[in-house]
């Protein structure tokens, strides 16, 4: 399943401002981390699947540099468990 331009970017949207990656207590948005686009469109590849297939290997295949350094880990441990299924429920409309 692939998205047109138009709702690619209303799933990016939808992203920055509801998810966030967590850090000492921090929340940091993924809009303001620069990530929203790529989780989006790591999402968009992903859509056949279904919406809680695609929110666990889209958090997994995006890859987030830490410290400036070579050092990258998953999305998938920046963001809290609860995230997940606010991912999963942002997902469900683009997946059917």
């Amino acid at each position: 399943m692939t998205l047109n331009a138009a709702d690619l970017k209303e799933l990016e949207l939808a992203l920055a401002d509801r998810l966030y990656l967590q850090v000492a207590g921090w929340h940091l948005y993924l809009g303001d981390a620069g990530l929203a686009q790529t989780l989006a469109i790591e999402c968009a590849a992903r859509l056949d699947q279904g919406a809680g297939v695609c929110a666990r290997q889209a958090l997994e295949a995006v890859q987030v540099p830490i410290g400036g350094g070579p050092t990258r880990l998953p999305l998938a441990r920046l963001v809290p468990a609860g995230q997940l299924r606010d991912l999963e429920e942002v997902l469900e409309p683009f997946c059917r």
